[in-house]
């Protein structure tokens, strides 16, 4: 039986055109103990992929953490399958904020150690004991007391096109880099200060806001639905949008915009951009922020070298591909030191 995805991202891209149907790009999340993580990952796989379903799944003895593409025809069928799993039923769906047919391409569910990795070996770590959630508006509220800290508990490449007002936003390339230098620097407020946590979707803030408890902050809240679902309840309900610029998402889109506002600059001119691109050389696939001018001056890519290269045939660039490992380089996003970005003057 088919446990893997065969198509190539053109075939399956082809076949969503020719299906002409809308499909909705979503996330969960869900914290559990997960016996057999394999066993699970492939019965997610057989029932998903028989409903078309596309994304990037990651399963553990922890939990499960997923990004999603469904045809809206059977989303019904979709979240049928979901209630029907114990540890799932009724699970958030964070409908995402702006629609793409070609969000995912792919379905890939791996089992991963963790569902987000965070470096930590503490045993005693208790990631159900979380922190207090709150909605758009007690979020709102809770960012104007003077004695509130809010904190991104995204990555530097994320917060660097969006943030909201005021919030401590760290210079980290991973999770797992976060929670030590927020653990330090907010150390002296663990009594006296209310620790508000966002990311995207909600998963982050919620193994913070357990690790930041255990680590002995008295006041920890997180934003439920993380800003994803922020946005839309202040659509909804006509609250006031503290947000700033685009919300990174982790998909094809790479961002849906919460404000007009754009608060980032392409990492190679300087100019007003936040539009995030992979690097045309498959070689290289850094991500970074380019502008159309720069784009259309080095062929989507992020130098001249690059640009050099996939001018190259198809061949010699598998060859110069060859045996080499990038994702490190990928890593740093728009801090590789050849950008001229403004946090590596």
């Amino acid at each position: 039986m088919q446990l893997y995805n065969t198509l190539s991202a053109q075939e399956r891209a082809a076949l969503i055109d020719s299906a002409g149907e809308e499909r909705l790009t979503l996330s969960f999340y869900a914290y559990a103990q997960i016996g057999n993580p394999q066993l699970l990952r492939d019965h997610l796989f057989i029932s998903w992929n028989a409903l078309e379903v596309l994304g990037r799944i990651y399963v553990a003895t922890e939990g499960i953490n997923a990004q999603l593409s469904v045809p809206a025809p059977k989303f019904d069928a979709f979240k049928a399958h979901i209630d029907s799993i114990d540890f799932l039923h009724n699970a958030r769906l964070n409908v995402a904020v702006e629609q793409d047919n070609k969000s995912f391409l792919k379905l890939t569910i791996k089992v991963r150690n963790k569902i987000v990795a965070d470096g930590l070996e503490d045993q005693s770590f208790d990631v159900t004991n979380i922190g207090v959630h709150v909605n758009a508006s007690t979020f709102n509220a809770l960012a104007e007391k003077e004695d509130t800290i809010v904190v991104d508990m995204r990555n530097h490449y994320e917060s660097e096109i969006g943030h909201f007002e005021g919030a401590i936003t760290p210079d980290v390339d991973t999770f797992r880099d976060s929670l030590p230098i927020i653990e330090k620097n907010l150390s002296e407020h663990k009594e006296d200060k209310n620790l508000v946590m966002y990311c995207t979707g909600g998963i982050r803030c919620e193994k913070a806001s357990a690790y930041f408890k255990h680590k002995g902050f008295k006041n920890v809240y997180q934003l439920e639905g993380g800003i994803i679902e922020y946005a839309k309840q202040v659509k909804n309900q006509g609250l006031k949008n503290k947000f700033i610029g685009k919300n990174f998402v982790f998909d094809e889109r790479r961002s849906e915009a919460i404000s007009d506002d754009v608060i980032a600059s392409c990492h190679q001119c300087g100019a007003s951009c936040d539009e995030h691109i992979n690097c045309a050389n498959e070689a290289c696939h850094l991500l970074f922020i380019q502008c159309s001018s720069c784009a259309e001056k080095f062929y989507h890519c992020c130098s001249s070298d690059c640009a050099e290269i996939i001018s190259l045939p198809e061949e010699e660039q598998k060859a110069l591909r060859k045996g080499k490992q990038n994702s490190n380089k990928i890593f740093k996003k728009g801090r590789a030191h050849h950008l001229k970005t403004i946090t590596n003057s």
